[in-house]
């Protein structure tokens, strides 16, 4: 059946039905709920489904992955792990064409399935990528450098969290409006005109998404899951570092459209050969309708000028903040913020980066604090999580590729450094590049160096005049720049309000007063929006009916009754 008519779904849709209608419920609440566990605990999954997982992982390395596609015969093998993990894992090579060419022919069938076969499919995909989580989490683990436990949640449970929110709001979107309508207007002494209108959902067109190396899964899966789930085939592009768990995304989705009777062509692996240029070869492509990406703010500008064929949806680079004017708990203040720095290393694009301080200090629960007092009271939160090498690489993982030790080693030559960055021994992995937060102290005329991103373990405490000042720096900074998260830190109200109003005037989320167990740069699906698309660091949300609504049309047929 043509979307918008009478649908029959596929039975998936009623196999399904309880989680499409929680998670419908729950991006409506905003409250919290999750879908997936996100312990990596025997007595959630069981006693044997981590050493299964582990098993199914190395079952990849130095082998060519099982996916059957179209290709050119080549195998294309381009990991290198942050943790020294031989992967040599050799991926199916398909220019351009033959990709585009091979999405497109599967597309009436799956447009013509209807809305609530597609969520079906989709939330069977869902399901199928839970049953093997451990493998996904040991894939993320190891080509992103996160620790384990962090790739298991973020790369894992917390992504399909997000890839179901996405399909919620698609489903949300596509069926706003009657697949049917009867219409009657009254025609004076005549008979009523009468016409019967169907609504057709359409799909824009073959969809990509290009992946980044720091969280393959977790950024990629709301773009590739609204895609399909609104009739368009997906073609997944990886970062050349991180191909493995978006492979093994493909694998499983394959498995599931073509168990579904349609055509596994939905979903196709775009592994790129070194200096290659796919991303962009694909990008510009006319049959390119969709283009989702993370990763450098160059990039991204590059592609929402030039794929102008296409939606573009884009989460670049930007300057996380924190305004610091008082506090009822330093010693919890401190804390907070330091686990936020040390959390992978720094490498989240959520992590904060400047850290503003009026020169003359702050109040605290513990007395007026000077801008030195607070500035060590958060590198030494930081030390103390690093201090314990074995504990720490738990957190902090690993480095996840050169860029971010060249600027470690920038950033040294700049300001005072007062927590400088020191190598780490990882216990279980003697190749791995595992480097500590350094914390550096500027003043607020050092423009120039905290006006711009440094992705990685690197932050600034700045001196400002005032809190008014620092809020000052905070507008014209992230105004400028963008940032996905800010936070602020207050006893006083009319602070609080302040920095609410700066942080809606750039368009940026605020969390205020962190000092327990949520941390500024985590985010929860069904609740926290990521991205606002109201700044230069994202021109979407994830996710809102924005990020979802234009990925399809409506297209009407009326017939006289």
């Amino acid at each position: 059946m043509m979307a918008g008519m009478t649908e029959t779904p596929h039975p998936l849709y009623a196999k399904h039905a309880d989680t499409l209608a929680r998670a419908l419920t729950a991006i409506t609440e905003r409250g919290y709920w999750s879908a997936y566990p996100e312990s990596p605990s025997p007595r959630v999954y069981g006693e044997t489904a981590a050493s299964e997982g582990e098993t199914a992982f190395r079952a990849y390395l130095g082998a060519d992955f099982p996916l059957d596609q179209p290709g050119d015969g080549d195998r294309v093998a381009t990991e290198a792990s942050p943790f020294g993990i031989d992967l040599a894992v050799r991926y199916p090579h398909a220019d351009a064409d033959t990709l585009v060419a091979a999405a497109s022919a599967a597309l009436p069938a799956w447009r013509d399935a209807g809305p609530q076969t597609r969520l079906g499919v989709c939330l069977e995909i869902l399901a199928r990528l839970h049953a093997h989580v451990f493998e996904l989490a040991n894939a993320v683990h190891a080509t992103s450098g996160q620790a384990f436990v962090m790739a298991f949640q973020a790369g894992g449970a917390h992504a399909l969290d997000r890839a179901l929110e996405a399909l919620a709001y698609a489903y949300a979107e596509m069926t706003r409006h009657p697949g049917t309508a009867e219409w009657e207007k009254p025609a004076g002494k005549g008979e009523p005109l009468r016409m019967t209108k169907t609504f057709h959902v359409v799909p824009r067109g073959v969809a990509l998404v290009i992946g980044c190396n720091t969280f393959p899964t977790w950024n990629s899966y709301p773009g590739l899951f609204a895609s399909l789930a609104t009739g368009n085939p997906v073609i997944v592009k990886p970062h050349p570092r991180a191909v493995l768990p978006l492979a093994i995304t493909v694998k499983y989705a394959r498995e599931v459209l073509a168990e579904a009777g349609f055509d596994p062509n939905l979903v196709l692996l775009a592994a790129e050969a070194p200096g290659e240029k796919l991303a962009s070869d694909l990008a510009l492509h006319r049959a390119v309708k969709i283009v989702d990406f993370t990763g450098s703010t160059e990039y991204g500008d590059w592609l929402e000028a030039h794929a102008r064929q296409a939606s573009v949806y884009t989460e670049k680079a930007g300057v996380n903040t924190i305004v610091v004017d008082s506090t009822d708990d330093f010693a919890g203040m401190c804390r907070n913020i330091g686990f936020s720095l040390v959390l992978y290393s720094g490498q989240m694009c959520t992590t904060p980066q400047n850290i503003l301080i009026p020169s003359a200090g702050i109040a605290t629960d513990q007395g007026q604090k000077s801008f030195d007092e607070v500035t060590a009271g958060i590198a030494g939160a930081v030390a103390k999580l690093t201090g314990d090498p074995a504990r720490a690489v738990e957190l902090t993982g690993a480095i996840v590729n050169d860029g971010v030790l060249a600027r470690l080693d920038e950033v040294a030559r700049v300001g005072e450094a007062v927590l400088p960055s020191q190598p780490l021994a990882h216990p279980a992995y003697p190749g791995a590049v595992v480097r500590t937060p350094t914390v550096v102290k500027l003043g607020a005329a050092d423009v120039a160096t905290y006006g711009r991103e440094w992705f990685g373990p690197i932050s600034f405490a700045i001196g400002t005049d005032s809190t008014a000042h620092s809020l000052e720096i905070f507008r014209s900074t992230v105004g400028q720049r963008g940032a996905l998260t800010a936070a602020v830190y207050s006893t006083d109200e009319k602070v609080l309000d302040a920095a609410e109003a700066a942080a809606i005037e750039v368009g940026v989320h605020l969390s205020c007063n962190l000092t327990g167990a949520v941390f500024v740069n985590q985010s929860a699906a069904f609740s926290d929006f990521h991205g606002s698309g109201a700044n230069a660091a994202a021109n979407a949300a994830l996710t809102d009916g924005a990020y979802v609504a234009n990925r399809f049309r409506v297209v009407q047929s009326r017939r006289h009754s």
